[in-house]
């Protein structure tokens, strides 16, 4: 349960502003078919974080040690600075009509764009931390869609209302204390 819920609320916090949430409010002004795009944001983490939870959890079981421990905990903390740090998203690239429909092009643009992203790196992280693929995947995946389906919904009207410096930070602040967490808990300082 602690890697569910921990999954959520990382991933929910860290998505907001991130590119793929501009990306929910892009093709949701594009196609103004909310459904179709929300179930292709859906399927596109579902496999998307799969991977990147199962790749942290063999990560960890193979790379088992205090430094790799020690390497966990340090991606927490550079991702807190990370979050920090405003997505941008190039419009122009999205300006040409898509030759798929609202799912199609959702669900492989989302999966496309959340590659090396921060969200899929913290995914990843989460897995090496919990080393259980199902819980992390579940956790990330209401995360994204917390995230991203008021976005599709509420596109910019949204985005102008929630104030995303204070949401980065508390993200980031979240991604700091459980690197710090994880860091003291390695070194023994916890119990």
């Amino acid at each position: 349960m602690e890697a569910l819920l921990t999954s959520t609320a990382v991933v929910a916090l860290a998505e907001i502003g991130d590119k793929t949430q501009l990306l929910a409010i892009v093709l949701a002004t594009r196609f103004k078919r909310p459904w179709p795009i929300v179930a292709g944001i859906f399927v596109a983490t579902i496999a998307n974080h799969f991977l990147a939870a199962l790749v942290g959890e063999q990560a960890a079981a193979f790379l088992d040690g205090q430094w790799f421990r020690y390497l966990v905990a340090a991606s927490f903390i550079l991702m807190a600075g990370w979050t920090l740090i405003p997505d941008k998203f190039d419009e122009d690239e999205e300006a040409k009509p898509s030759r798929f429909g609202p799912f199609l092009a959702t669900a492989i643009a989302f999966f496309l764009v959340e590659m090396g992203d921060k969200t899929q790196i913290a995914t990843i992280a989460l897995g090496a931390r919990f080393q259980s693929v199902v819980p992390v995947m579940m956790g990330t995946t209401i995360g994204m869609m917390l995230a991203n389906v008021p976005a599709v919904f509420l596109g910019n009207a949204l985005i102008k209302k929630v104030p995303l410096n204070v949401v980065r930070t508390v993200a980031a602040l979240l991604f700091l204390v459980i690197g710090l967490w994880l860091l003291a808990q390695t070194a023994g300082l916890l119990g």
